[in-house]
């Protein structure tokens, strides 16, 4: 696959513009879920909260991307009661790390690609996976991720590249 490079946009909390993009991505991980959950096991298995959030952070810096990360889970449990209220510590702690991962790794190359897409999400999982171990004191359940998520990350990496290529070209 070719590698294409990234116009990074570091959007500051008091321009509208960092709001506006995220109530974009905030939206898209509010339907997403919705989607997946029509699925048996569709959230566990595609890991759709963190798709967009992934996609805001790379394409707009960190502060989208916390602001999509935070708010997404919130909301979605307000609105649906999912994540459960057990699992949105975990999910808040994975969205914020992949937020700042994906961040600061398109800051960092300032390009995309699938080698670069594959090292944000095994970054934040297995930071997160170690957070969730030490939080819910359960091994087999904080690998969870990578018993039965691996389409989730496979999407991440895959569909997010293709998005967010996109993205860059418009």
């Amino acid at each position: 696959m070719e590698t294409i490079s990234v116009k990074f946009y570091s959007l500051n909390y008091s321009d509208i513009k960092t709001y506006l993009a995220a109530s974009i991505f905030i939206v898209g991980n509010l339907l997403f879920p919705q989607l997946f959950h029509l699925i048996p096991q569709g959230g566990i298995t595609w890991l759709p909260i963190y798709f967009f959030t992934l996609i805001g952070a790379y394409k707009y810096g960190w502060k989208v991307g916390l602001l999509t990360a935070i708010l997404s889970p919130v909301i979605n449990f307000l609105l649906f009661n999912m994540p459960m209220h057990t699992a949105l510590p975990i999910i808040l702690m994975k969205s914020i790390l992949l937020a700042v991962s994906a961040g600061w790794a398109a800051h960092h190359f300032g390009r995309i690609s699938i080698p670069i897409l594959v090292g944000v999400v095994l970054s934040y999982q297995i930071v997160g996976t170690l957070g969730e171990w030490i939080y819910v004191d359960n091994f087999f359940k904080a690998i969870q991720d990578f018993r039965i998520g691996i389409l989730g990350m496979c999407l991440q990496v895959f569909g997010g590249y293709f998005l967010i290529k996109y993205l860059i070209r418009r």
